[in-house]
């Protein structure tokens, strides 16, 4: 039987994975890590990368953490006891190159009481999408979903576009992933789709990356690639229910802020010109079905 340390503990492990295979990755820059506790009960140990060869800046954090819910918190959800436990993984790698995709994922683990579920998912932010790529990174997450329920990746799908959607943009951040939140039924059979979830994101992501470190970019591509950061910072300031909770929660700071690009833009009225490849990534940014479309 599945219980909280045992998933605890997994986590731990797949922030050790991704870390040593995004440094081998990188071949230059190497964590550094910080532990850390909070106060009422928990902690848990935030690694960075920063000025590699191929991430920029990459962070990968892992937490368990556990007390009494603030009131204001506890005010939002269903009646249930004041305590509660969360532990969990969570990454965002922002490459030097625009051409490399950012992206994101996460995997948690929530209790309060008898009461548990599962959350978590992957997503792409390119800033020049490469159709075969975006398939790629869909393709594999839907395998990871296929092994467990046939009815998870489109359903997953279709929750990541409309999450990580900028309504005051009018725009999703990306071209999706998964996401998923709330799961709760059999823990051991949840945890062992979170599990294949956590484990399809190298495999799903560093072929991508891997394949686009060496296109060539300029002042144009960087300048860009600054000014959709922007609107990145601007989804994981506003919406972003992980670093509201970290915040409600009175959790560290710099953690819950790791995802944030070391540089950014906000150019006024910044728009790309009609015909050129920075206004092609537009036609990227609404959702779609990646898996069903032909070539772009």
């Amino acid at each position: 039987m599945i219980d909280r340390a045992h998933i605890e503990d997994h986590f731990r492990g797949v922030q050790d994975r991704i870390c040593a295979a995004l440094e081998q990755a990188d071949g230059q820059a190497r964590f550094r890590e910080d532990l850390w506790e909070r106060p009422g009960g928990g902690g848990g140990r935030t690694r960075v990368m920063e000025g590699g060869a191929l991430f920029e800046k990459a962070g990968v954090s892992f937490s368990s953490v556990w007390g009494e819910l603030p009131s204001a918190l506890a005010a939002k959800m269903p009646p249930g006891p004041s305590d509660f436990a969360a532990t969990g993984v969570s990454l965002v790698l922002h490459p030097q190159s625009p051409r490399v995709p950012t992206v994101h994922a996460n995997f948690r683990y929530f209790e309060r009481g008898e009461t548990f579920w599962f959350g978590g998912g992957a997503d792409l932010t390119p800033y020049y999408p490469v159709f075969e790529d975006v398939v790629h990174f869909h393709r594999t997450l839907k395998a990871a979903c296929d092994a467990h329920d046939a009815s998870y990746y489109p359903r997953f799908k279709a929750w990541c576009d409309e999450y990580f959607f900028i309504k005051h943009r009018d725009e999703t951040r990306g071209v999706g992933g998964l996401f998923f939140d709330n799961l709760t039924g059999s823990r051991d059979a949840l945890f062992a789709f979170v599990r294949d979830c956590a484990a399809s994101f190298l495999p799903a992501y560093l072929p991508i990356a891997l394949r686009r470190r060496g296109d060539a970019y300029g002042d144009r591509e960087l300048r860009f690639q600054h000014q959709r950061r922007g609107r990145y910072a601007e989804f994981n300031l506003v919406y972003d229910r992980g670093t509201l909770f970290g915040l409600q929660t009175q959790g560290r700071i710099e953690s819950i802020l790791m995802s944030l690009p070391p540089r950014a833009r906000w150019d006024y009225d910044a728009a790309p010109a009609p015909g050129s490849e920075e206004a092609r990534l537009l036609d990227y940014l609404v959702p779609r079905d990646w898996l069903g479309e032909a070539p772009r």
